[in-house]
């Protein structure tokens, strides 16, 4: 596995960030104080830094005909896993930026996509792929 990355991101109430990375997502909680929570977001160090105010929010970009957050940040997942996380969002009634649908149907880079926003309004993307040797593929 290449090495994981390491994120700091800002969310404007803690607990409001436990049930969505704890609770929701499922990640592991590591250290905490009463100003930060850290995460095992998929392998990766995720800390969710308390601010005050939240930043400008994401604007949108057009891909694919879909208004796209930017900034965002997320993970690539094999296609089982992906499955398996867009299926409990949906059953946990997430609302999501653009749905989980697959990209690039039977061609070169195929893969699941979906868009969300944490409680603090951060956007995320999963993605997966069933061969990930196409993430890099033209």
């Amino acid at each position: 596995m290449p090495a994981p990355f390491h994120l700091a991101i800002p969310v404007t109430n803690l607990a409001d960030a436990e049930a969505f990375y704890g609770t929701l997502m499922g990640c592991e909680q590591g250290r905490r104080s009463e100003h930060w929570i850290d995460w095992n977001f998929f392998g990766h160090q995720l800390v969710t830094h308390l601010v005050a105010e939240m930043p400008t929010a994401p604007a949108p970009n057009q891909v694919d005909s879909k208004a796209v957050p930017v900034p965002h940040f997320g993970v690539v997942l094999n296609m089982e896993e992906w499955t398996v996380l867009a299926e409990k969002l949906s059953t946990a009634k997430q609302s999501f930026v653009i749905e989980p649908y697959i990209r690039f149907a039977g061609k070169v880079g195929e893969q699941g996509t979906f868009f969300l926003l944490d409680p603090a309004g951060n956007a995320l993307e999963f993605k997966g792929f069933a061969d990930e040797s196409q993430i890099f593929a033209k």
